[in-house]
């Protein structure tokens, strides 16, 4: 099964799983739905982060209908590209289909951090 690319979807795992939070910094609803990402695992020192580690997964929501001002403002929130990068992902859905979608990948600068 190939994946569906998505571009104003978003993975998140960390801080913007609370609609409250998310909310502040979009200053509008968005739609999300539980997604998870196989393949990583989710750690925290300072701020959430994944890392690959096989036979893990870390359970999220998938943000949709996001727009170029949206991830502009997601961008600053997570300080790319010092602590995080935007990438591609594969990550699945409910029904179990995959979808690409964006997600903040951390930095050697965060790693850094973190250990």
């Amino acid at each position: 099964m190939s994946a569906h690319e998505v571009d104003s979807a978003l993975f998140v795992y960390g801080s913007l799983l609370s609609a409250r939070h998310r909310r502040r910094i979009l200053a509008r609803d968005v739609s999300a739905a539980p997604t998870r990402l196989e393949g990583f695992e989710r750690r925290r020192a300072r701020y959430f982060y994944i890392v690959q580690r096989a036979g893990a997964h870390t359970p999220g929501l998938l943000l949709s209908g996001l727009e170029a001002g949206d991830f502009t403002r997601l961008d600053r929130y997570e300080d790319v590209p010092r602590l995080y990068t935007r990438e591609r992902v594969e990550v699945t859905v409910e029904d179990g289909a995959t979808l690409r979608c964006w997600i903040y990948m951390p930095t050697e600068a965060l790693l850094d951090g973190a250990e």
